[in-house]
């Protein structure tokens, strides 16, 4: 493994009763260099100190510890969102738009979480815990559609469950390709907070919730 690793070391207050957390945290240092998929549970129990059989105490195999990393990831991730949504204050416009730096930041500052919350093909309808997290961060976007579609008449509203997809889709988009620097790739005109405002004020509108006059950002010169 990295020198990354040979940096790391359990906490001090390591004991048996937080062992659990002590692999967590090493998960997340394995895979924030090789991924959701480039470790093993015996590489997570040398990282924490421990011994091979350890990490069977919490975790009946590998996915079940992956598991656990996205369901706490889920959960800090819908209450960073629900903090920038602030229930739509001072204006729904404007606490979208902090919604959206808030989905950035979290990918920007928790990368080993953000990875196994979207590319470790867990299943998330056979957990029930998982659902429910993964259900919380969904519930702010949906709040969030839900202020922004009152700007229009009833019958012109959009189905909020899907524009709440068209959002995530555009966050999600902008946070896996342009949040990460990429060795070899032109420096972007934008940077990714802007790049998903504009995305996001086009988007609106075309809804209809925006006037067509409404601003974008403009490329850096």
């Amino acid at each position: 493994m990295g020198s990354d690793d040979q940096r790391w070391h359990r906490p001090r207050s390591y004991h048996h009763g937080n062992l659990k957390e002590v692999l967590l945290e090493a998960a997340r240092k394995l895979i924030e260099q090789y991924g959701p998929a480039g470790f093993s549970l015996t590489e997570a129990a040398r990282l924490a100190g421990v011994s091979p059989a350890a990490p069977y105490r919490h975790f009946r195999d590998r996915e079940a510890l992956l598991a656990e990393l996205a369901r706490n990831g889920f959960e800090r991730f819908a209450a960073r969102l629900d903090m920038a949504w602030n229930n739509g204050i001072p204006t729904p416009l404007s606490a979208f738009e902090n919604l959206g730096r808030a989905y950035l930041a979290f990918a920007r500052e928790e990368p080993a979480s953000y990875a196994v919350m979207f590319e470790a093909g867990l299943g998330v309808s056979n957990d029930d815990q998982l659902k429910a997290a993964t259900d919380r961060a969904f519930d702010v976007l949906q709040r969030a559609a839900s202020a922004l579609c009152r700007a229009l008449p009833p019958q012109q509203r959009p189905p909020v469950k899907l524009m709440s997809l068209h959002i995530w889709a555009l966050s999600h988009g902008v946070a896996d390709l342009f949040v990460e620097a990429r060795p070899g790739v032109a420096k972007l005109p934008l940077p990714p907070e802007q790049i998903l405002e504009s995305a996001m004020l086009v988007y609106l509108r075309g809804l209809g919730i925006l006037p067509p006059d409404t601003p974008a950002a403009a490329p850096s010169p």
